[in-house]
């Protein structure tokens, strides 16, 4: 396969792009909705942008009696649905000769026997030097079991001597279900890879606008000194999704929402939102910096006041009736699985000491939205008369994850007239009127970091772990506590949620 030209870069341009050495990417259960809708299109996507190399190789593996054709044709159509960029059939010519097939389950031996001939065969076929990328897109409980056939088969190890090649792997989340089977899965993977050669995808980290939060306080000297407690009031942390649980009742049961998306996103988002200037913008400098929030982080001392769960019951939703959560397929009517899970915390360092992190995730809210708002200290003298100000709020600085991708600087102005009237407005930056650069999918940038060797936005297993401490106890209070607090469908979550901030005299900002 040859590189195609890179659609995003004119021939002048001196900021080269990244392309990887040659290699393959091997996907386990590429049959799945994760290699469908996000995996294969990704790759499309970086053939498309010219940012794969000509030795480049997509090896699916599961259990289906496919052949390579059977597979180039399930690709084609998953990247015609999910690509970010344009189609075009000769992208798609250069990368259908790069695109194999091997069937297999994960207990079997001859099948991991072919799969690691066929690495080697690859090189000589392909040009892909040796290199490969494992992804794991497998669940939690076929780790061992793959992970011992990688090791008895030696393709986890890196080739020694010259033109030595690399073996890497990415494991998705949930990198457990509590501190302890954590500990217990990182033994696994670093019994086989070394810790160097292992990419632990949070895909919340590969979105530009989470990137663009380090931008904007580092590349900037507006931001950095009011970044404090002298400044700022509290930060709120918001995951919300319209959506209900879909065909996921068997994983939601046995997660709930505070595993599924507190332990991992949320906390990552707080991590690059609180933490301080690393030395450098390298994988060991940011992680560095991270592990620090991460580990001045401590749970709520109040848990029956600061960690509120809640659950979907039935509602409208877009002018639709929806059922409540324990209506769902295959949901145990009894269920107390969280849907909604908001917590208060504290970074204990100097420079956030008494400022609350509110954090809040939930499912069938009134929108889907992702934002970090920073919420300034209101003025403590204003030289205007009470009237003046009575529409005016707290100083907010809102950066927009998704959707409509952006920063809301929201403040006090006057009001055109002949009084003196102060009311909140709002400036706003948008991705999409200030830039003509196509961005990348989230997906798409994280391949793209595993193949090039740059782990910068992949959590370390310290940093899996220290966020596990804080959800841990959080977990166990709910197993002991009663029911969850029920919400109905379309609303911003349970009553509860809404008390836990009016105890602190604040509310709950309403994207």
């Amino acid at each position: 396969m040859t590189a195609a030209i890179n659609p995003l870069r004119s021939p002048g341009d001196r900021r080269l792009p990244r392309v990887p050495e040659p290699c393959a990417l091997v996907v386990f259960s590429v049959t799945g909705d994760l290699a469908r809708k996000k995996l294969i299109p990704a790759v499309y996507d970086l053939a498309n942008r010219g940012l794969l190399p000509p030795g480049f190789v997509l090896l699916g593996f599961a259990r289906r009696d496919w052949g390579d054709g059977d597979f180039e044709q399930v690709a084609r159509t998953a990247a015609q649905k999910g690509a970010r960029t344009e189609w075009r059939e000769s992208t798609w010519r250069r990368l259908e000769d790069a695109i194999k097939f091997l069937p297999g389950s994960f207990d079997d031996d001859a099948a991991f026997d072919t799969l690691a001939q066929t690495l080697t065969d690859l090189d000589a076929t392909h040009g892909t030097g040796g290199n490969a990328a494992f992804y794991l897109s497998i669940p939690p409980t076929a780790f061992p079991v793959v992970l011992k056939q990688m090791q008895r088969t030696g393709m986890a190890e890196d080739v020694v001597g010259a033109g030595g090649a690399w073996r890497r792997v990415v494991v998705e989340k949930p990198f457990g279900h509590d501190l302890a089977s954590s500990r217990e899965l990182n033994r696994l993977v670093d019994d086989v890879f070394t810790a160097a050669s292992v990419f632990r995808i949070d895909h919340y980290l590969g979105k530009e606008t989470v990137q663009n939060l380090l931008a904007l306080r580092f590349a900037n000297t507006l931001f950095e000194p009011i970044w404090n407690s002298h400044f700022v009031d509290s930060v709120q942390i918001t995951m919300a999704e319209d959506v209900g649980i879909g065909s996921r009742a068997g994983f939601y049961e046995e997660t709930g929402a505070a595993r599924d998306v507190l332990q991992n996103h949320l906390l990552q988002l707080l991590a690059l939102t609180a933490m301080e200037e690393p030395v450098g913008f390298d994988a060991e400098s940011l992680r560095t910096e991270k592990k620090k929030v991460l580990g001045a982080l401590t749970p709520p001392k109040d848990l029956a006041r600061y960690a509120v769960r809640g659950q979907y019951d039935q509602g409208w939703l877009a002018g639709q009736r929806v059922v409540g959560y324990r209506s769902e397929e295959g949901v145990d009517p009894a269920s107390r699985t969280e849907t909604y899970a908001a917590v208060r915390l504290e970074v204990e360092t100097r420079r956030w000491a008494g400022v609350p992190f509110y954090l809040r995730t939930g499912k069938r809210l009134p929108r889907r939205v992702t934002e970090i708002a920073v919420l300034f200290h209101k003025a403590p003298i204003l030289p205007f008369s009470k009237t003046d100000t009575e529409e005016l709020g707290a100083n907010q600085l809102v950066v927009r994850v998704q959707p409509d991708e952006g920063v809301t600087l929201r403040f006090g102005s006057k009001v055109p007239g002949t009084t003196m009237e102060v009311r909140d407005v709002s400036m706003d930056f948008q991705y999409g009127e200030a830039f003509t650069e196509a961005s990348p999918e989230a997906y798409e940038r994280l391949l793209l970091d595993v193949l090039v060797g740059d782990a910068s936005l992949f959590p370390t297993n310290e940093e899996v772990e220290q966020s596990w401490r804080v959800i841990d106890p959080i977990e166990q209070h709910w197993q002991d506590g009663g029911e969850p607090h029920l919400y109905r469908s379309g609303e911003w979550g349970p009553k509860a949620a809404d008390e836990m901030l009016a105890a602190d005299g604040r509310t709950w900002r309403r994207p």
